[in-house]
């Protein structure tokens, strides 16, 4: 486990200790419904979200050492986490050479769609064929 692994489980540890387990959790599931009920509206009027994989582009390894910053680029795909949905994140380029990906969500239970999206984007694009000139070849 890595030192943002053990983090979050140490906080969690520490939190059911003193008390706060309770009003926490009931905070979150309330959230988390809120963000579910807000992504089940918005399909109803789409097939699929096309986002950001995340906010920033990619960084150089070891460029980022804070956890907060390397918390943030976590932004886009933490709603559909918590929302329970099926995401995937496919190449779409690179700014400065760094890699850029982007997300397709779709609504619960319908991975397949998520497949379907991403690879109708893949045969549209070269992408993922595209080796990054500072990381090397692709896979």
């Amino acid at each position: 486990m890595g030192p943002g692994g053990k983090r979050v489980g140490v906080l969690g540890a520490y939190a059911r200790s003193g008390g706060y387990f309770e009003p926490y959790i009931r905070q979150g599931k309330k959230g988390r419904t809120l963000v579910s009920l807000a992504f089940d509206a918005v399909f109803q009027d789409v097939y699929a979200i096309i986002s950001p994989t995340s906010p920033s582009v990619a960084f150089p390894m070891g460029a980022r050492s804070d956890p907060l910053s390397m918390y943030l680029c976590d932004a886009c795909t933490l709603p559909t986490n918590l929302a329970g949905l099926p995401g995937i994140s496919v190449p779409c380029g690179f700014v400065d050479g760094l890699p850029v990906g982007l997300q397709v969500i779709a609504p619960r239970f319908e991975d397949a769609r998520v497949f379907r999206v991403a690879h109708a984007y893949e045969q549209a694009t070269d992408f993922h064929r595209a080796a990054s000139p500072v990381v090397g070849t692709a896979a």
